[in-house]
């Protein structure tokens, strides 16, 4: 696979991620092992690697398509007891 392709289909999933912000972290964390958090860290740590300087929040805002605290406003929920419970126990399984 070319890095054309991959970078194409990371952007795919970025524009994928921004329309789908009635899907929470915390539910993409207990199905997947990952949210948007974690891949902006992953975004921040590439880049890094080639000598870019890029903050936490400057990442975040990379992966969200605006401020993380914007978008947490707008579209964060707050996590119901059954979302806590699910996140829990795939953090305990994978322990």
């Amino acid at each position: 696979m070319s890095e054309a392709a991959e970078a194409a289909a990371f952007r795919r999933l970025l524009a994928h991620l921004r329309k789908r912000s009635d899907v929470q972290n915390i539910e993409m964390m207990t199905l997947a092992g990952f949210c948007r958090n974690c891949l902006a860290d992953w975004y921040r740590e590439a880049v890094q690697e080639e000598g870019v300087v890029l903050d936490k929040e400057q990442s975040r805002a990379h992966v969200y398509g605006m401020p993380s605290a914007e978008w947490k406003a707008r579209f964060q929920r707050e996590a119901t007891p059954e979302q806590v419970a699910a996140f829990a126990r795939t953090q305990a399984d994978s322990s």
